[in-house]
C-alpha cells in the first residue's frame, strides 16, 4: 500500500475509487465504505482512502484527542482492507479553507481521478464543512465520477459511528465496543521490558506502551487476547499506571498470558481487550498484590473457558 502524506502535490497513474472520511476506528460503517471501493478493483480502479491528518476534530478544536486506532494501526487496517493508496492528506488553515467544488475538481478529480465516489451521509468537506454528500452527487455527472451513498449501518437499533464507540471505550465496555466494530477493541505494540515483577512472582507478563494517541479504557484489570506471529493466546491484561509498583506516570497494558513460556522481547504483539474485569487498584504491599493476580487469573480461565 502506498501512502501519500504530508503534501498536496500528488497524481495517481490511473482511475480511482475513492472512500472519503476521519475512519477513526473503522467501525462497520467505515467497513462498508472500504468494501465499496475495492470491489472496485476488479473494473480496473486504484482503491484508494482519503483521511485527514491531523483528524478534524483535533485540528479545529485546538486541543489534543485520543483516537480509536494509532496512526500505524490505522495504516495496517487499511493495508489488510486491501487499499492500494492511503492519502493522509495535510488540514491546515489553507487547506481548510477550500471552497467545497474546488476540492472536488482539483483533489478528487483532478489528482485522484476518481471515477467512484463512496462516502457516508453524513459526509462534510471543504471551507466550513458546506461540501456534503448532496454537492458530491450534484457535481457526478459533468464531473465524470459515480457515486454511492452508504447509510448508516445500526446495532441494537443504535446507529454505529466513531462517537458511540468512543463512548464504549471510555466506559470500559468492551462488549458494545466489539459490536460496533466487527472485532474486539484493540491494542498494538512492541513487547518492552518492565521491573519484571510479575517473573519475580512466577506469573511473567507481556509489557506494552500504546502510542500516545491511542485511546484506552479507565484502568482496570480486563479478560483478553493476545496476537502474536499470526496465533491468539488468551490472558488477561492491566490498563493503567500500576500504582502497587511504581510512582511513575507511563501508561501501560501488562498481560499474563496462559500456557505461554516464549521470549516476546521486541516482538510485536496485538492486545484484544474482550471485556473489563475490575478496576485498578493500589494494595498494601506486593504480597496482597500477588493475591489479587492469582485471582484474576484463576478467574480469567475460568471467562476464556466459557468463551471457548
Amino acid at each position: 500500500m502506498q501512502i501519500i502524506k504530508e503534501t498536496t502535490e500528488f497524481m495517481l497513474p490511473g482511475k480511482s475509487a475513492v472512500a472519503i472520511g476521519k475512519f477513526d476506528g473503522i467501525h462497520l460503517g467505515h467497513q462498508k465504505l472500504l468494501e465499496k471501493i475495492t470491489e472496485q478493483k476488479k473494473n480496473g480502479l486504484l482503491a484508494v482512502v482519503f483521511t485527514f491528518s491531523p483528524a478534524p476534530e483535533a485540528f479545529f478544536s485546538g486541543k489534543e484527542t485520543k483516537g480509536l486506532m494509532s496512526i500505524e494501526e490505522k495504516r495496517a487496517a487499511f493495508k489488510k482492507a486491501g487499499i492500494d493508496i492511503l492519502i493522509e492528506f495535510p488540514l491546515n488553515k489553507e487547506t481548510a479553507a477550500t471552497e467545497p467544488e474546488r476540492f472536488v475538481e482539483e483533489y478528487l478529480v483532478g489528482k485522484l481521478k476518481a471515477a467512484f465516489i463512496a462516502a457516508g451521509t453524513d459526509l462534510s468537506f471543504g471551507k466550513k464543512g458546506a461540501g456534503d454528500a448532496a454537492l458530491l452527487k450534484r457535481m457526478a455527472e459533468s464531473s465524470g465520477y459515480r457515486v454511492e451513498l452508504i447509510e448508516k449501518v445500526s446495532v441494537a437499533g443504535e446507529e454505529v459511528s466513531s462517537t458511540i464507540v468512543r463512548e464504549a471505550v471510555e466506559k470500559g465496555d468492551m462488549e458494545k465496543a466489539q459490536a460496533l466494530l466487527g472485532v474486539p477493541y484493540s491494542i498494538n505494540g512492541i513487547v518492552s521490558h518492565g521491573r519484571k515483577l510479575g517473573r519475580k512472582m512466577g506469573m511473567p507478563t507481556l509489557n506494552l506502551l500504546p502510542a500516545e494517541e491511542k485511546l484506552l479504557p479507565p484502568n482496570g484489570v480486563y479478560y483478553s487476547r493476545v496476537l502474536l506471529a499470526g496465533k491468539r493466546y488468551p490472558g488477561i491484561s492491566n490498563v493503567g499506571y500500576k500504582p502497587t509498583v511504581s510512582d511513575t506516570c507511563v501508561m501501560g497494558v501488562e498481560t499474563y498470558l496462559y500456557a505461554f513460556d516464549e521470549d516476546a522481547y521486541g516482538r510485536e504483539i496485538t492486545v484484544e481487550l474482550l471485556g473489563f474485569k475490575r478496576p485498578e487498584m493500589k494494595f498494601e504491599g506486593t504480597e496482597a498484590l500477588k493475591e489479587q493476580v492469582q485471582r484474576d487469573i484463576e478467574e480469567g480461565a475460568a471467562f476464556h473457558k466459557k468463551v471457548k
